[in-house]
């Protein structure tokens, strides 16, 4: 059992938006799943394997808590050994939808190890820096790209760009928060913006399709840029209030695709409008600010990157989605937190939950 004093010292306010965030998300795929056909309406049950997810992901997170956070540096290596293991058995026994391989399945559940790999990813990395109390150099460096750069690999190979490009960004953000020495820095802002230009030749046709019609997505309004077109037309067509719960046009009668994952938003967007999508805008700033303000009094190095590596986990993947759908990001398939549907997306979100809540409740327990 957890102790009355782990309990009391709980960050509260981020497990009530956490329930908060994901009961809108399921009202906002309940509506998603349902389309027109004339007069009748029919549901297909995304809303309701969603609350199943969130249902292990809650007992996952519970889990989570129980136990000393301190302890996951004796595991960090294991963890992220059987996360590579898992990308590697993708490549060979993986599920195959929509023409890519990223699932793997045990008979009655398929998961995607790619977002295993993001937890693995995350206290592998801030194990490695928490020994190190100077800003990184270059072995340092080399060391955490090795590390980001095995796992990345393999999921693009999936392909999965969106995941490949976040594992990028979180352990990106961990870095940048430990900080890089003066001498580092100045390479690194001259390599990047260098280098970018050859991850061109890396990708498939169907991503460098994408990027182009987020350019001008009405090239191919029928074909690379529906998606893009369909979106911003559900998303202006909500106005100021919305058009209401289960009267967006666009997604009731089908124009909207993939509404129930990526484009997610969207509906959200036309359904409850830009007032609806600033107040949820608000509630996923408030629920950063609490990963933020954990790590601030996290108590060893340790669990403050932790909750740095959670904060830029959630943040880049609200970032990304808003701004895909919205046109101002390519599309890359990045879903929104909470909102979208994903069953291994949704339970790896409260097990990020789950650390950082582990954090807050040992804040008490030992010193610096």
């Amino acid at each position: 059992m957890i102790d009355r004093q782990l309990i009391l010292h709980m960050n509260w306010a981020m497990l009530a938006l956490l329930v908060l965030l994901f009961a809108i998300g399921v009202l906002n795929l309940y509506s998603a799943s349902a389309y027109r056909i004339g007069e009748e309406t029919t549901l297909t049950p995304f809303y309701s394997k969603q609350l199943v997810w969130g249902l292990v992901g809650a007992v996952a997170m519970f889990l989570i808590m129980l136990f000393d956070y301190r302890h996951l540096k004796l595991l960090a290596w294991y963890v992220y050994a059987v996360s590579l293991i898992l990308l590697v058995c993708v490549h060979f026994w993986g599920t195959s939808i929509y023409g890519a391989q990223r699932w793997l399945s045990l008979g009655f559940v398929s998961f995607q190890p790619s977002e295993m790999v993001k937890i693995s990813a995350l206290i592998l990395t801030a194990y490695i820096l928490s020994s190190i109390e100077r800003p990184l150099n270059f072995r340092d460096l080399g060391k955490i790209f090795v590390i980001a750069i095995i796992p990345v690999l393999l999921v693009i190979k999936q392909p999965d760009l969106g995941s490949g490009l976040m594992i990028l960004f979180l352990i990106g953000g961990i870095v940048l928060y430990h900080g890089i020495d003066k001498k580092l820095s100045k390479v690194l802002l001259v390599l990047i913006p260098l280098h970018m230009p050859l991850g061109w030749f890396f990708l498939h046709d169907y991503q460098k399709t994408r990027l182009l019609s987020f350019l001008d997505p009405t090239q191919d309004p029928l074909g690379s840029g529906y998606h893009l077109i369909q979106s911003q037309i559900a998303v202006g067509s909500g106005g100021f209030w919305g058009k209401g719960f289960m009267e967006g046009t666009q997604s009731q009668l089908r124009f909207l695709p993939e509404k129930h994952t990526d484009f997610a938003f969207s509906v959200f967007g036309e359904e409850w409008g830009f007032a609806g999508a600033i107040i949820l805008l608000l509630l996923f700033c408030v629920f950063l600010y609490q990963i933020l303000s954990v790590s601030q009094e996290a108590k060893d190095r340790f669990g403050s990157l932790i909750c740095v590596g959670v904060f830029f986990y959630f943040f880049w993947q609200v970032l990304v989605n808003m701004g895909m759908v919205l046109g101002l990001l390519p599309v890359v398939g990045i879903p929104l937190p909470f909102i979208s549907y994903g069953g291994t997306s949704a339970m790896v979100n409260f097990i990020m939950v789950g650390l950082v809540l582990n954090v807050s409740m040992r804040r008490f327990m030992f010193k610096s």
